[in-house]
């Protein structure tokens, strides 16, 4: 059976600033932090799970990470892609460019690490519940 080897992100000692050692950010962090980025954004109606999330989201546990997948590249670039839904209503152009922005800054704000590319991948457009009065 091969064994999973997980790339951790090494962040970069800040300018000015004496080294101490090497830092190093998992790429869940990452996608934490990508995932609270993401649910922001005005427009952004919710992030894509899969049915592990679901089940952890059923028995009370917030998953900040849902919809997000961090990876690091052979080049040792970062590569962020976000699946989400959209609200009816809002130019989706516009809110896949906010997410990125959004996502960009809060990583380099948070970490110091610059990332390469975000994807944001549009899975749905989601329209207003209306209730019935009766």
């Amino acid at each position: 059976m091969a064994e999973k080897v997980t790339k951790a992100f090494i962040q970069p000692t800040p300018s000015g600033k004496e080294e101490l050692g090497q830092i190093e950010v998992a790429p869940e962090v990452i996608e934490v932090i990508a995932g609270i980025a993401t649910t922001e954004v005005d427009g952004v109606a919710a992030t894509r799970g899969n049915f592990a999330s679901g089940v952890a989201e059923r028995f009370g546990k917030k998953v900040h990470s849902k919809g997000v997948k961090a990876i690091i590249t052979e080049e040792g670039q970062i590569v962020i892609d976000v699946f989400c839904s959209v609200k009816y209503g809002f130019s989706i152009p516009k809110v896949a460019r906010e997410v990125q922005t959004v996502i960009r800054q809060a990583i380099l704000n948070m970490t110091s690490i610059d990332t390469n590319e975000v994807n944001v991948h549009i899975t749905a457009i989601q329209f207003e519940q209306t209730k019935d009065i009766e």
